[in-house]
């Protein structure tokens, strides 16, 4: 099943989402498997449980484009979070998409003697679609702007930290075609870093009230 959003595409599988990207497009990620900036052809975010163990990430993503046709460069996000449960908001022409599982939140800087641990699972993940060019520093700006509205609405519902350990965000945007000049400013008191901040703070409101911290079963001490 295929969701037509402007000129990104999302496909929805059992355990997978997957977002087909525009040829040309920008994407600025902080993902594990295709991070930084890139041109990607596709975006995936897939569910794992618990026990997932794999570190060779690269191969995983890999064999997990393969098997639903994904050809050339891409982001890949993982998440112990539903991805049928993605919750989706546009916001004056931008798309935010993002799935949300907050079972051991935690803060930037980590109590003393936790940091060396493994990441629990959970993951707060965010893929934004912006409809006009973002320069690159921009795009850095959008990206702080996410993060930002992410922690907001944790903060705000009262979780104690500004995400998991696992986060990761994407960022995409179409490329600039002359004589258009790419967006410079996409900070939090910027026009489209405004549109960003409030369709992120939405979409991640919404994942948050749909799997609500703690969770039923969780100790709200039992933390970072």
């Amino acid at each position: 099943m295929g969701d037509v959003v402007g000129d990104v595409v999302l496909q929805r599988a059992s355990d997978v989402l997957v977002w087909q990207v525009p040829a040309g497009w920008w994407a600025l990620s902080s993902a594990a498997v295709g991070g930084g900036l890139l041109r990607p052809r596709w975006v995936l975010n897939a569910g794992v449980d618990e026990g997932f163990v794999r570190t060779d990430l690269e191969a995983w993503a890999g064999q997990t484009a393969a098997a639903h046709g994904l050809l050339g460069p891409g982001c890949a996000l993982l998440t112990a979070a539903d991805v049928s449960q993605v919750a989706h908001v546009e916001h004056e022409g931008v798309q935010v998409w993002a799935t949300v599982g907050v079972t051991k939140p935690t803060w930037a800087l980590a109590p003393t003697g936790t940091a060396s641990r493994p990441p629990s699972p959970g993951t707060v993940n965010v893929v934004v679609s912006v409809p006009v060019p973002l320069s690159p520093s921009a795009l850095v700006q959008a990206l702080g702007t996410l993060t930002e509205a992410k922690a907001q609405v944790l903060v705000q519902a009262g979780v104690p930290g500004t995400g998991t350990a696992s986060d990761a965000a994407v960022v995409l945007c179409p490329p600039t075609c002359p004589p258009g000049e790419p967006v410079p400013f996409a900070g939090v008191r910027s026009p489209w870093g405004q549109r960003i901040a409030a369709a992120v703070h939405a979409a991640v409101a919404a994942g948050l009230a749909a799997h609500p911290w703690p969770a039923p079963g969780v100790d709200p001490e039992a933390r970072w």
